[in-house]
């Protein structure tokens, strides 16, 4: 069995397209004979908020940092499976929260996706700063979007991993508020949504709602360096965010491979080491 130490530390601080649809070959376990320590890492970010982290040492120097999609955590199904599958390859991973989100200090806010791109630039230059590089960074959903935000404004990442990130930003927005949803913003300057027992759970502003509509993914495929490899992988049955997606991705990125894995789901729910499998093949290819 793995022995995991828990301790806690306080720092502030070309391969051209291929195209595959098809079930893939799944790992037939993870390894459980590693020795993997886990250390949980506090880094500032530039707002002066907290963001919460969890460092898994599994042998290598360069880490894999993994980022969470749409009001979920570094604790979500998705990312602790993915983190799961690295660290039993020997690959170090650090999982945290987006500022508002988790345990992370700040606010939860709707959009807000440049902001998550500055804490991933905060926790990629933190782990620089103590001698650690990124070798690849992982997003899921949202967190896919903010992956590829940040491949097009840094080039100082060689590889990104895109997991059923939504590439059309205006779709979507309607199911979850209802069609009317710009009128009553404009109306109100605000939507809340609520749980089923009426508690309202965020509140959507005209500001965050414009930061979501004015966020430009063709743009910012095209502008990342076709140096950098980029990774596309989405469930065929994604009810979330429509596979269709995945192809915009293929489409405007040069330097691209695209999974769809037959019969997967959003969260790849029965699908985790079939994705497991294509992430570590691309990460060691």
């Amino acid at each position: 069995m793995s022995m995991v130490r828990i301790c806690v530390q306080l720092l502030y601080g070309t391969a051209g397209k291929e195209i595959v649809m098809r079930p893939c070959a799944q790992l037939s376990s993870f390894s459980d004979s590693l020795d993997v320590s886990q250390e949980k890492i506090v880094i500032r970010n530039r707002h002066g908020e907290k963001l919460f982290g969890v460092l898994h040492e599994a042998g290598s120097k360069d880490i894999v940092v993994l980022c969470h999609g749409f009001r979920s955590s570094k604790e979500g199904r998705t990312i602790l499976s993915l983190a799961n599958a690295l660290t039993s390859e020997k690959i170090s991973i650090f999982r945290f929260d987006f500022s508002g989100n988790g345990e992370s200090e700040g606010t939860f806010e709707y959009g807000n996706y440049y902001k998550e791109v500055d804490d991933l630039h905060d926790v990629i230059l933190h782990f620089k700063k103590h001698k650690r590089d990124t070798c690849a960074i992982a997003g899921h959903s949202k967190g896919g979007n903010v992956v590829i935000l940040y491949a097009s404004m840094y080039h100082d990442i060689p590889k990104v991993i895109n997991l059923s990130g939504r590439f059309n930003l205006e779709r979507g927005i309607g199911d979850r508020f209802g069609n009317d949803y710009m009128e009553r913003i404009n109306e109100h300057g605000f939507i809340d949504v609520e749980d089923k027992a009426g508690r309202i759970i965020y509140r959507v502003t005209k500001e965050s709602l414009m930061d979501r509509l004015k966020t430009d993914m063709q743009s910012a495929c095209t502008s990342i360096d076709p140096k950098c490899r980029v990774v596309t992988v989405h469930g065929a049955e994604d009810d979330v965010v429509p596979s269709e997606d995945a192809l915009e991705f293929d489409k405007h990125i040069s330097n691209h491979e695209l999974h769809v894995i037959e019969g997967a789901d959003h969260r790849y729910a029965s699908h985790q080491l079939e994705l497991a499998a294509i992430v570590l093949k691309f990460l060691k290819s």
